[in-house]
C-alpha cells in the first residue's frame, strides 16, 4: 500500500444494533506513534481488535499488505502461560511465529523490560507488573512492523511504565508503526508523533500530537 501499512475507510463495527464504532477513516504509516484516547465505550479497544485482524468490520473497507506475523498485539489478556518458565513463554511465541529457538533475543527482551533475573522462573508467581511486562516482551520480540497495544501500562509501576515509553518511541524511531490506547494521556502524549481521539464512536480528532488539547478529556474517563 502506498498510503501506509493499514488503512481503514468509512469502517464502522456493530455489535447487533448497537453501534461501535462509525465511519472510521484512519491510515498507520511506518516510524509513526498513535495515541488512541477518548472516554470509556468510546471503541478504542474494539478499533485495535480491528487493526489486529481479531474482527472484521461491519461495514466499510480495511486494506493491508501486512501479513499476520508482523502484526503485534497486546490486549486486556496477558496471553502467558502460568507453568512456563518467562523464557519458554517466549520460546513458545518463537514457534508460534515460525522463527527458530533462540535464546539469545528472548534474553535479550527480557533484561529490556527488567525481567532478565527472573527468566527461569514460572510465570504462575509473577505479580500483575511482572506479568504485563512478561506480555510486552511477547510483541516486543518479533519486532513486529505494526504494534497494537491495548492499555499496555495497566499494572506498571512508575519505572516500567517509563520503560514502556521507551520502547514505544523506539519501535516507532526504527520504522514500526505503533497504535496505543492510553490511560494516563498527559504522560504519554509526549512519546506520541499523532493523537486519534474517538468520541461518540466516531473519530473527534485525528491529527499532531503537539496541537491535541487534552484539556478537552477533562472530566471523562480517558481509559
Amino acid at each position: 500500500m502506498a498510503e501506509g501499512l493499514l488503512r481503514l475507510c468509512r469502517v464502522s463495527r456493530f455489535y447487533g444494533e448497537r453501534a461501535v464504532l462509525r465511519a472510521v477513516d484512519l491510515t498507520l504509516v511506518p516510524g509513526q506513534a498513535l495515541l488512541v484516547v477518548g472516554p470509556n465505550g468510546a471503541g478504542k479497544s474494539t478499533l485495535l481488535r480491528l487493526l489486529a485482524g481479531l474482527l472484521p468490520p461491519s461495514e466499510g473497507v480495511l486494506e493491508t499488505d501486512l501479513a499476520p506475523g508482523e502484526i503485534g498485539y497486546l490486549g486486556h489478556k496477558t496471553l502467558i502461560y502460568p507453568k512456563l518458565t518467562a523464557r519458554a513463554n517466549l520460546a513458545f511465541w518463537q514457534a508460534m511465529f515460525g522463527q527458530p529457538r533462540d535464546d539469545a533475543p528472548i534474553d535479550a527482551v527480557l533484561a529490556r523490560v527488567g525481567l532478565g533475573r527472573f527468566a527461569d522462573e514460572e510465570a504462575g508467581v509473577f505479580s500483575r507488573g511482572m506479568s504485563q511486562r512478561l506480555s510486552l516482551a511477547r510483541v516486543f520480540l518479533t519486532a513486529p512492523r505494526l504494534l497494537l497495544l491495548d492499555e499496555p501500562a495497566s499494572g506498571l509501576d512508575p519505572a516500567s511504565a517509563d520503560m514502556l515509553r521507551r520502547e514505544i518511541r523506539a519501535a516507532a524511531d526504527v520504522g514500526a508503526s505503533v497504535a496505543w490506547v492510553s490511560h494516563n494521556v498527559a504522560a504519554d502524549l509526549p512519546v506520541c508523533d499523532r493523537v486519534l481521539l474517538l468520541r461518540g464512536h466516531r473519530v473527534a480528532y485525528d491529527g499532531p500530537a503537539r496541537d491535541f488539547d487534552a484539556s478537552g478529556l477533562a472530566g471523562e474517563t480517558a481509559c
